[in-house]
């Protein structure tokens, strides 16, 4: 069976580290679309999408935004699987008629989530896995009919419905991604960035390996879902 072929929705303003991340984790054939330079497929001749993280914000006044939004909302009307990381699993939410909404506090640093145990895209993850977090907001209402698949006591830390699968942590990031966006955040106190920086260990990156899972989990589900809906001889 050919590799899946999958739209790369990416958010970053610069698309590099996302880029390295996504082509290292996802193993299918990747069409990158730089979302904020209004890059937005014009069809949807592929298998699934994955939309990446952003610094944007998903109710921000941004042109970008809302073109990529049409398209997400008409391409799952379709049918084709997501997974979204971080800003993307924000957009599915808001997309799908959930809620976002910004943070009291930001959360960022290896972090400890819990699965529900009964999803199909955390299959092979120990109920508690360490991650690496970096968000200020978050999914504050599910979309009607989603299910809540993981959470620790930020919120919502993966959701699922139907084919749409959203995740807030980052299990594509290497320790590179971890220190160059923590030593970014100019809003925090530099107290808690270099706190953040001293966790960024090749231990808890190790740790944090084991959500990389998910990658191999939705491709499964992709190819699973490709099989089903493949003509047979009998609807020749």
């Amino acid at each position: 069976m050919s590799r899946p072929r999958i739209a790369l929705l990416n958010g970053a303003h610069e698309p590099e580290n996302n880029r390295r991340n996504f082509r290292r984790e996802l193993d299918a054939d990747l069409v990158e679309y730089h979302l904020p330079d209004g890059d937005v497929p014009e069809t949807f001749d592929v298998d699934a999408a994955v939309v990446t993280g952003s610094r944007a914000s998903v109710y921000w006044d941004e042109d970008w935004i809302e073109p990529t939004k049409a398209w997400v909302r008409e391409a799952i009307n379709r049918d084709i699987p997501f997974l979204g990381v971080c800003y993307g699993h924000q957009l599915l939410a808001d997309v799908l008629g959930g809620t976002v909404e910004p943070m009291d506090d930001y959360e960022i640093g290896y972090r400890t989530v819990e699965h529900s145990g009964d999803s199909l895209l955390f299959e092979g993850v120990d109920e508690e896995f360490t991650v690496f977090t970096t968000h200020s907001d978050r999914v504050t209402e599910l979309p009607p009919g989603a299910e809540r698949i993981a959470a620790n006591d930020y919120g919502v830390h993966g959701f699922r419905k139907d084919h749409a699968f959203g995740v807030q942590f980052h299990p594509e990031y290497d320790t590179d991604t971890a220190e160059m966006v923590t030593r970014g955040k100019d809003e925090l106190p530099e107290e808690r960035v270099q706190s953040v920086l001293a966790g960024v260990t090749p231990e808890n990156f190790r740790a944090a390996c084991e959500a990389k899972q998910v990658f191999d989990n939705f491709l499964a589900y992709v190819r699973d879902h490709r099989t089903a809906d493949a003509p047979t001889a009998a609807d020749d």
